[in-house]
């Protein structure tokens, strides 16, 4: 059971990292970059690394992710206000 999670897993991980790379729509590539983090923090902890599968989820997925959503909320504000001034 355990090597057929562990190989489940590792499909997700290169499924949510190659799509996050080749999706055009940046919010989408935003939520796939939070998923691949959460995924990857799963795959510590089955790694039996709990320090780092904690710095993956708090750092990688929920920190950078917020920042990358920022980024972006600010990036469209731009543009609306580019396209709104002319």
């Amino acid at each position: 059971m355990s090597l057929t999670f562990d190989l489940l897993l590792a499909l997700a991980l290169l499924w949510s990292a190659w799509r996050c790379l080749a999706t055009p729509d940046l919010t989408r590539a935003v939520v796939l970059f939070i998923v691949f983090g959460l995924l990857m923090a799963l795959a510590w902890a089955r790694l039996a690394a709990p320090d780092i599968a904690l710095a993956e989820a708090a750092i990688g997925a929920g920190l950078t992710g917020a920042l990358l959503l920022d980024a972006l909320g600010a990036l469209r504000r731009r543009r609306g206000e580019r396209e709104a001034g002319g």
